[in-house]
């Protein structure tokens, strides 16, 4: 059953990043500084959370516990059936909605690539169309309100409105545009090849695991 807490963006990430393989919460804290999830707060707490509230709800399930001599104790977790569909639906749900806010975009757009290309190219087609939709109606808004007489003074909030859904909606008929022409293509699932190098952490920071709560 897909639950669809598309809010829920450290959730959605630890989601994504175990599609591509079995993981234990620090290599996931590194992963997400070091792809700059800049969206995610709250680290390491919130992640630890969100682990637990995923395999609460058999999105995700434990199948490693390990200790190198002193270190904290690790528990390598792997997505399930149900957590890779869910995933997939709450990806295409944030791609598609135009009446979300800025950083649920900002998440979804940066895990893009969890989607099957064609199933991107749907979501990201419907949220042009969602996005045209905004601007002819902010432009009939403010049409029939100068209509009526109100100065542009009040309608600055409109303008900006209208500007920035119509820099979206450039950017977007872009991106659609780079995925058509092969300039920008990924495999399904992802592999190594497709989220080129990243750099770990420094050792040192392994004490933050044991401020997990």
């Amino acid at each position: 059953m897909v639950r669809r807490q598309s809010a829920d963006l450290v959730g959605l990430t630890v989601l994504a990043l175990l599609l591509q393989g079995p993981r234990h919460p620090y290599e996931l804290h590194r992963l997400i500084v070091d792809t700059h999830k800049d969206y995610i707060t709250g680290l390491p707490r919130s992640l630890y959370h969100a682990v637990d509230r995923l395999m609460n709800d058999e999105l995700i399930v434990p199948v490693e516990t390990s200790r190198e001599g002193r270190r904290p104790e690790r528990t390598v977790y792997q997505i399930t059936a149900d957590g890779r569909a869910e995933l997939a639906a709450r990806l295409r749900g944030l791609l598609e909605r135009t009446d979300g806010d800025r950083p649920t975009f900002t998440a979804a757009v940066s895990l893009l690539g969890c989607l099957p290309v064609e199933e991107a190219v749907r979501s990201l087609g419907t949220r042009v169309a969602g996005l045209e939709g905004s601007m002819a109606t902010l432009d009939g808004v403010m049409e029939t309100l100068r209509a009526g007489g109100l100065p542009r003074l009040l309608l600055l909030e409109l303008e900006y409105a209208r500007a920035a859904t119509a820099a979206e909606l450039q950017w977007v008929r872009g991106l659609l545009a780079d995925i058509r022409v092969g300039d920008l293509t990924w495999t399904s699932p992802l592999t190594g090849a497709d989220l080129g190098p990243h750099q770990g952490l420094d050792a040192a920071t392994d004490e933050e695991e044991q401020r997990r709560r």
